[in-house]
């Protein structure tokens, strides 16, 4: 299987499945000489860690990680980084009904075709557990950018939508309420919202914000590695994304160039900021913000129609500890993918550099 690193110079390759003895990871090419905070690296992965709160999937995981190599008196070496997850609350035998079956809207049936084989608990490789790995990464990747400050935060619940500008908003409600939206009423609204449907034994979709500022002049290398593209890439890699879109975003058809069109400060800066930080694939200073759409989770526990291995049709159900809500645990992933991204970029533009 191919496909399992991310990043050019800021390199990550990552490893394990949802139901194996362990997650983690190898990052190549961080340089040398960062102080690592390990607590603060620690508290990513409880941003994402299962069993939270009411809301989110019960599975009892403590995702400690170790890390292995690539550290020495709390600096980074230059050489890379190697880090452990390991898994201790699996319950595989949640997942023995849908041995010889494809569940709707997940990776079974592509898996089966295209690999011959699969790993039927949990999904194997394709779980969004596979995306813990990246919240570690992210969060080494966050230390090396130092004054660079990326906040995601919940935006949208189904139909309940955050009306308000981000910069209206304070980030420090983020981590104050279960859902991670910005916004304390709409928080309250959201959770009951997905307490509702969780009691259906349904799931329901969301929309995650993200907000990098401080970002300099110059990251993006144009044509075919713009920084939006980039960061579109990143964010359509993350488990139950199915859309991205930055600054004006889709809204910005409506508009007439003359309006859509960021007028200039005298400093380079500019009035507004509806190309979302990047112009011509290249940050410009301003702040980078973009949306990014999850469906809900294709777990449900009602029953439902689908096939077996041998195309007969079939009745089964959901089982299992799984999420009512995806994006209230993908606030830090979304955030780690950006890190990312803008630390592979950071290095790149060290390069240009005559």
């Amino acid at each position: 299987m191919a496909g399992n690193s991310f990043g050019s110079l800021f390199r990550l390759t990552t490893f394990g499945e949802s139901h194996g003895r362990a997650l983690g990871g190898i990052i190549d090419g961080c340089p040398a000489g960062i102080v690592l905070d390990q607590d603060a690296i620690q508290q990513e992965l409880n941003r994402r860690r299962p069993g939270q709160s009411s809301i989110v999937t019960q599975r009892k995981e403590a995702d400690t990680v170790e890390i292995y190599s690539g550290t020495f008196e709390g600096k980074t070496t230059g050489t890379p980084i190697g880090f452990a997850i390991h898994n201790t609350n699996q319950k595989s035998k949640d997942y023995g009904h849908i041995k010889d079956s494809y569940r709707p809207s997940h990776a079974d049936y592509v898996y089966d075709q295209k690999y011959g084989f699969r790993d039927y608990r949990g999904g194997g490789r394709s779980s969004a557990r596979e995306t813990a790995s990246r919240v570690v990464a992210g969060a080494i990747a966050k230390q090396f950018l130092k004054d660079v400050r990326i906040n995601a935060f919940v935006s949208q619940v189904g139909e309940l939508k955050l009306e308000k500008n981000y910069q209206e908003l304070d980030f420090n409600q983020i981590e104050k309420n279960a859902v991670r939206c910005a916004d304390p009423e709409m928080a309250a609204l959201m959770e009951d919202y997905i307490k509702a449907v969780k009691k259906e034994g349904d799931t329901i979709g969301g929309v995650i914000t993200c907000v990098a500022q401080n970002v300099p002049v110059g990251l993006g290398e144009p044509v075919f590695d713009k920084l939006h593209a980039e960061l579109g890439k990143a964010m359509l890699s993350i488990n139950a994304v199915k859309g991205f879109e930055y600054g004006s975003g889709f809204a910005g058809v409506a508009m007439k160039g003359s309006s859509h069109n960021d007028q200039f400060n005298a400093d380079g800066s500019t009035k507004t900021n509806l190309s979302g930080g990047v112009q011509g694939g290249i940050s410009n200073g301003m702040d980078i913000y973009f949306n990014v759409a999850f469906k809900p989770v294709a777990t449900v526990l009602q029953a439902y129609d689908t096939i077996d291995k041998e195309g007969n049709k079939v009745t089964t159900q959901g089982k299992g500890r799984h999420d009512p809500c995806v994006v209230p645990r993908a606030v830090p992933i979304v955030e780690a993918m950006t890190a990312l991204v803008l630390a592979d970029y950071s290095l790149l533009a060290r390069t240009n550099k005559i």
